[in-house]
């Protein structure tokens, strides 16, 4: 996953003890040269479609599903996003936000990390 962040540009760096699909909980990151970090979890998309039945065309055919989480933390936030980004990008993830029950193209999870990140300074 690190080669697909490096390839968005963006100065984060995932701690190198993350093991896809065996990574549970806080998974340490640097951004900008500062400590941050989510909560990562993996589980199996049929759980989530149970919530998000209108997500059922644009996850057909996958069986995985992460869950990031983060507090009230903006740089915790901009790590979400842009590992979010390329995990999109360079994965073909479907990213989908709860809260908006919707699917964010590459795109608008580069524009927001980059706001996050103009905000944060």
């Amino acid at each position: 996953m690190q080669a697909a962040v490096d390839a968005l540009g963006f100065d984060l760096k995932i701690d190198e003890s993350y093991a896809p699909w065996e990574s549970q909980g806080f998974l340490p990151c640097r951004l900008l040269q500062i400590e941050s970090g989510f909560e990562i979890y993996f589980d199996e998309a049929m759980k989530l479609l149970q919530d998000f039945p209108n997500l059922g065309a644009s996850v057909a055919g996958r069986d995985s599903a992460i869950t990031f989480r983060w507090g009230g933390d903006m740089r915790e936030l901009a790590c979400v996003l842009i590992v979010s980004a390329a995990l999109a990008k360079g994965f073909r993830a479907i990213v989908h936000y709860h809260g908006d029950d919707m699917p964010y193209s590459v795109d608008q999870l580069i524009q927001d990390a980059t706001a996050v990140l103009r905000e944060i300074g």
